[in-house]
């Protein structure tokens, strides 16, 4: 209670140790500016006084701007001309740690240009989000709240749904990967999974290889993580496979330079765009099996693959092993919003990495695990593929198109997908992107997903959420400009 601890002398007036133990309150913040007091007959009840001694507080407080009455809702506190006892500053800078200030540091949100509704934006590779079937999706969460009540607004499991969990090991099955020796967690899509595997099986000063350039969030978890990045170079022909094997020869000779975990996006990569070949598929999974270094499998757009048959995913060569951890997520293409994504792996790991979801975060929203299972199992997913599937091959082709036209590059990069990379001639893509900024285009600079400064000269066109008309305008304009920088 607000009052509790008040206690009355014989010393002095009732109403003046009333107004004093209200005005004290408010000079100290435990009354909030604008917070409704009792009515004087309700604080008259709570101090077992007259309600004549209330009133007469209230006035004296009211003289002293400590309070205002509104007619007909009550009295309340007013805070904002009485002064403060002082500030309190704490230097958040010198207490933040090194994860807090890596990722701010990396955070490329606050430190890129800023998108603007006049923009023709490539930065975003998100998915159009008027290809989504809203009516489908109303349709599902309808059903789920029907049939399970008020149990799916409740406390879930760190695991995840159910129902979802089976649909995606069917769902995995389907692509290859023999689950018999495997399991799920439902994750808040491929960040918390990938950031849930470094954080449980990495400490600060492990090495990690990945390729590079790579996904710029794996680079900044790892990083975060105090990790020690190996890169292996991507080029015109894809990743550098004698490059792989000699830095995995080098660090095999030293216990404090040994690889601990591999990292790899073999589908529509971020940010080349390449698909991996079976066969390169293959080599590298064995050569990871060689060197016994766990991989992290990033499933990334896998649904897009319209320009070829289904390419099975690395774990699918991992079936009775335990080598290969999946991280899947459907934010790419599909109601990215929900942020719901998925690791498979073995089940005594996923059974430690439960553990930890569980320690973190307790468990991704079962609402919202639940409408996305009814709206998967329903047919609706298997629709929507087929329709962006062609929706994002034509754009792609007609962006590739465009950019053989306008502008003059070293190579290019892209097998599909949302987006597009480019190898530019000797062009500084930072200063390429000042000058079309001042044109009203953006784009995603190269070198943010670099391990060095390989990338200086590179750029990722996203088209997505772009018209055909802003895809060409747009695309000119950048040729335009490096046209003028050559």
């Amino acid at each position: 209670m607000l009052f509790s601890n008040f206690e009355l002398n014989e010393t002095e007036p009732i109403y003046i140790q009333i107004k004093n133990q209200i005005s004290d309150m408010i000079n100290k913040g435990l009354i909030p500016n604008e917070s409704k007091l009792p009515s004087t007959r309700e604080l008259s009840d709570i101090f077992k006084v007259s309600r004549n001694s209330v009133i007469l507080a209230y006035e004296e407080l009211k003289a002293e701007g400590y309070i205002y009455s509104i007619s007909g809702k009550g009295t309340f506190a007013s805070s904002k001309e009485v002064s403060s006892n002082g500030g309190w500053n704490i230097d958040w800078n010198n207490l933040e740690n090194f994860y807090c200030k890596t990722a701010n540091e990396m955070d490329i949100i606050k430190n890129e240009i800023e998108w603007r509704d006049d923009l023709i934006s490539f930065k975003s590779i998100s998915p159009n989000g008027e290809l989504f079937n809203i009516e489908e999706l109303k349709k599902s969460f309808l059903n789920r709240i029907s049939l399970e009540g008020h149990k799916i607004l409740n406390y879930g499991y760190a695991k995840g749904y159910k129902p979802l969990i089976d649909y995606l090991l069917n769902y995995m099955n389907s692509k290859g990967v023999d689950t018999s020796n495997k399991d799920i967690l439902i994750t808040n899509g491929f960040t918390e999974g990938l950031d849930l595997v470094i954080s449980s099986f990495t400490n600060k000063g492990d090495h990690i290889i990945c390729e590079n350039p790579t996904h710029n969030t794996a680079i900044k978890i790892f990083r975060a993580c105090g990790l020690n990045i190996v890169g292996v170079d991507i080029d015109k022909d894809g990743l550098n496979f004698d490059m792989l094997d000699e830095k995995l020869n080098q660090h095999s000779k030293s216990p404090d330079s040994k690889i601990k975990l591999a990292y790899i996006t073999p589908s529509y990569h971020n940010p080349t765009g390449i698909v991996m070949s079976p066969e390169k598929r293959y080599q590298f999974y064995n050569l990871m099996k060689k060197h016994n270094i766990a991989i992290i499998e990033d499933g990334f757009n896998e649904e897009l693959l319209y320009s070829s048959s289904h390419i099975f995913p690395i774990c699918s060569l991992d079936n009775f092993s335990n080598g290969v951890i999946y991280i899947g997520s459907f934010s790419k293409i599909l109601f990215p919003g929900m942020r719901i994504g998925w690791i498979l792996a073995d089940k005594a790991l996923i059974n430690k990495l439960e553990s930890v979801k569980r320690c973190k975060n307790i468990h991704v929203s079962f609402l919202d695990q639940g409408i996305l299972f009814d709206y998967l199992q329903n047919g609706g997913f298997d629709k929507y593929v087929k329709k962006i599937r062609k929706f994002y091959g034509d754009k792609f082709n007609f962006a590739y198109e465009c950019i053989h036209k306008y502008i003059d590059s070293d190579y290019i990069l892209g097998d599909g997908g949302l987006h597009i990379f480019l190898k530019l001639k000797n062009i500084d893509s930072r200063e390429l992107l000042t000058k079309c900024y001042g044109d009203g285009v953006i784009f995603m600079p190269g070198d943010i997903f670099y391990l060095d400064d390989k990338g200086y000269d590179t750029v990722r066109l996203g088209f997505s959420r772009l018209s055909y008309e802003e895809i060409e305008k747009g695309i000119r304009i950048i040729g335009k400009n490096i046209d003028e920088l050559s």
